[in-house]
């Protein structure tokens, strides 16, 4: 099984796709690696990899399908759903609404006379890919779909299966933003979390917030401090957060308009600019200490 290495940090914009994607890169090297884009509502690996993507396989999310013949207007469904999907006035047949429906299947489970059966709609689609020797493996939310985590959940499972078959030696999986149902299916099951933040104090709170994620899942877990330049005193905060909290500083990445660069060339930054893959080589001897001793 592929050690598997998620990136994530709670805050958005603080550099995890950049990070994920320069992990991936200086592992590529080394071992046979894949990276994982499960930030399925906006991904963005295939960007800063220049990877042309092929579609794998499209995903299908539960719908309720109506057999109005055995309806009997009793409304139950529409009572249970909590996202309002389905419309119901007495006496008259629900009206469905898919685009709202996240697929918990209550309705079905409710109505009394069977009249719900199983139906599917297209949620979203996993995409392949390959460039600068590591293998992508891709979720793409479609537009206006309300909920990614089930998309996330398929994409990792695909990403899984793809590893064994390609006997690939190391996972990076390159989360979304936040704390919700897209970034726990993400953290799950992870062998190490590098948690990505920035000098700032809207990233150190969202940073906590994802911490009780790792620590609940019982995940060892490192802090790679971007920009750490821009604050040197915020930055000492966010770094006696970490000792009083004994999580280790696995690498600090500066502000650097090269960074920038990299990303509108299209290629992970330490392919770039070899000046910086002596930072994310020591950021993985670094995970491997930490994870050998825990």
């Amino acid at each position: 099984m592929a050690m598997r290495i998620v990136v994530t940090g709670g805050k958005g914009g603080t550099g995890k796709s950049t990070v994920a994607a320069a992990l991936a890169y200086e592992l590529s090297k080394t071992k046979k690696t894949l990276l994982v884009d499960a930030d399925v509502d906006c991904p963005n690996d295939h960007l800063i990899l220049s990877v042309k993507r092929k579609k794998i396989k499209d995903v299908l999310q539960f719908i309720p399908e109506f057999k109005l013949d055995e309806c009997t207007k009793c409304g139950k469904c529409a009572e249970i759903c909590k996202q309002h999907s389905i419309v119901f006035v007495p006496g008259k047949y629900p009206a469905f609404v898919p685009e709202t429906c996240t697929g918990c299947k209550a309705c079905m489970a409710v109505c009394p006379s069977g009249a719900i059966k199983e139906g599917s709609k297209k949620i979203g689609s996993v995409y392949d890919g390959k460039n600068f020797g590591i293998n992508l493996v891709s979720g793409e939310l479609k537009v206006g779909e309300p909920v990614s985590g089930e998309l996330v959940v398929e994409t990792i499972r695909v990403a899984e299966k793809i590893a064994a078959n390609r006997k690939m030696e190391a996972m990076i999986v390159d989360s979304a933003a936040g704390i919700g149902c897209p970034v726990i299916a993400s953290i799950a099951g992870s062998d190490y979390a590098v948690a990505v933040t920035e000098p700032s104090p809207s990233a150190l709170s969202d940073l906590q917030r994802v911490l009780l994620v790792i620590r609940h899942f019982r995940i060892p877990c490192g802090l790679m401090i971007n920009k750490h330049n821009l604050s040197k005193s915020f930055c000492r905060k966010i770094e006696a957060f970490a000792s009083k909290n004994k999580i280790p500083v696995i690498g600090r990445i500066p502000y650097s308009k090269r960074i920038m660069e990299s990303t509108i060339k299209m290629k992970p930054v330490n392919a770039y600019d070899k000046q910086f893959t002596g930072i994310f080589s020591n950021t993985l001897k670094n995970i491997r200490q930490r994870n050998v001793e825990e």
